[in-house]
């Protein structure tokens, strides 16, 4: 994901956590003695969003504030060995820190310095010109992290909005409270049960049905486009243009510290890099499953977390996808050193001769894309009569192909100018084509002509079928 780029603005907190052991009773209380043996610190709040972005690879911009003191020294190392570019405005008040105590592997105590400070005007627009330049620069996405501590006022709040929905960039908000009006634009929030039953002001139930009235009504009311409810070992739930319900895997939880932030950064994440919000959804919930198995707030990497989730990658990584995203997702694949093969046609009425020539085309190299004729190229190509099948079922069944890594619709009557954007290492075709008249083929480093399967094609198909029916 080194081609995403996402602004973060929020609530900067540093984490620590003080480790030890206890084997006595103290004398002046019926407490355990803990003998403190170790000491580190994490980025938290806005921080640890930032920090999970960049576990994913993405060039991260952080706006935030911190006080003069230790702490925000610490929150500056932590940013500049991460490579993340930072907008820390000061604070009067200490910087937020919330210290943990652990013992045995679990926390017995958690001790925060939070002194609530409103960001002031001034501060409030330093932010919005950090943001302004984050997307002139190319931020895909926008996250709030509202802990609640001051930062995410009101008024700053709206004027994130607006500004990045008035460039088609949506915001994603970590939200907090019992009024969500402040987020009245973003594109999705992220509440775990207990924030949705604060903006409801009622118990919400966990069961599906629960969640998802309790979410409509809340969505609605707020003015937000989506939900995606956190539910425990209920898994999620993506509420909003109706309701999609994404199942946990049974897991045993060590610390949940830090996993609404990692929801939220790899929902970010993905839905800047072009993927829809449910399967952005499904990999932001095996994250959250894989980060609460660890101790403390730490980053989730874009490589274990798709090595947890092959099911889910391989399910991810066969979308329908437009151009620009397209070109974007195939110069990710070149860098990492992988083999792009590209092939396209009308794929109107699926038989075994398209299976046999799709999986000839994977075999060449290590991702395949599929260039697919829109209904109006079909018809141009085909006459009136086509296609059969429209072309979002046709790209739909495309994608759920194993052999298939990404399909893109053109409406053009040749993919020569998709091609030239995507520029892949081969093109291969299927058919009684000499490579030298394939169009577009001077994008790609080399042209392979695929033999065909003798006796099937869509066209020959459909002239059994009216003959039966005749």
């Amino acid at each position: 994901m080194a081609d995403v780029a996402v602004a973060v603005l929020g609530d900067v907190v540093l984490d620590r956590y003080l480790s030890g052991a206890t084997s006595r009773v103290s004398r002046e209380a019926p407490i355990p003695v803990v003998v403190c043996g170790s000491e580190s610190d994490n980025l938290g709040g806005a921080g640890n969003v930032a920090a999970n972005l960049r576990g994913l690879g993405c060039r991260v911009l952080l706006a935030g504030a911190v006080g003069s003191d230790p702490p925000a020294e610490r929150v500056r190392s932590h940013l500049e060995a991460l490579g993340i570019q930072a907008e820390l405005l000061p604070r009067r008040s200490p910087t937020l820190t919330k210290s943990r105590l652990i013992c045995g592997g679990q926390q017995v105590a958690r001790f925060d310095q939070e002194t609530i400070e409103p960001v002031e005007e001034q501060q409030a627009e330093a932010a919005l010109r950090f943001l302004e330049r984050a997307l002139a620069g190319g931020a895909g996405a926008v996250v709030l992290s509202d802990y609640g501590l001051g930062f995410c006022t009101p008024e700053l709040c709206a004027a994130v909005v607006t500004l990045a929905r008035s460039l088609d960039v949506p915001v994603f908000v970590d939200p907090r409270g019992s009024d969500w009006s402040k987020y009245r634009g973003a594109s999705v929030a992220t509440p775990n049960l207990g924030e949705l039953a604060a903006v409801c002001g009622v118990p919400v139930d966990n069961r599906d049905v629960g969640v998802e009235s309790a979410g409509e009504a809340a969505r609605v009311r707020s003015g937000i486009d989506r939900l995606l409810v956190t539910r425990s070992s209920q898994g999620m739930s993506l509420i909003g243009e109706g309701a999609v319900h994404i199942p946990a895997r049974p897991v045993e939880v060590f610390d949940v510290s830090g996993a609404g932030d990692t929801v939220i950064a790899v929902l970010a994440a993905f839905s800047a890099a072009g993927f829809g919000l449910e399967p952005a959804a499904r990999m932001a919930n095996e994250a959250a499953q894989l980060v609460v198995t660890r101790s403390g707030t730490c980053p989730v990497s874009d490589r274990e977390l798709l090595a947890e989730c092959s099911r889910e990658a391989a399910h991810l990584f066969s979308p329908v996808a437009d151009a620009p995203t397209a070109a974007r997702l195939v110069r990710g694949w070149r860098d990492e050193g992988l083999r792009v093969v590209f092939t396209n046609g009308c794929f109107d009425v699926l038989h075994a001769g398209h299976l046999d020539s799709l999986r000839r085309a994977r075999s060449l190299g290590d991702r395949l894309v599929v260039g697919l004729n829109s209904d109006r190229s079909v018809r141009a190509l085909k006459g009136p009569t086509r296609p059969v099948n429209a072309e979002e079922d046709r790209a739909r069944l495309l994608a759920a192909l194993r052999p298939v890594d990404l399909v893109v619709v053109f409406d053009e009557d040749t993919p020569a100018a998709l091609l030239e954007r995507l520029r892949p290492h081969v093109l291969a075709k299927g058919g009684d084509y000499r490579a030298e008249d394939l169009p577009g083929r001077e994008y790609a480093d080399e042209v392979v002509i695929l033999p065909l399967v003798e006796g099937l094609s869509t066209t020959r198909i459909l002239e059994r079928g009216r003959s039966a029916r005749d």
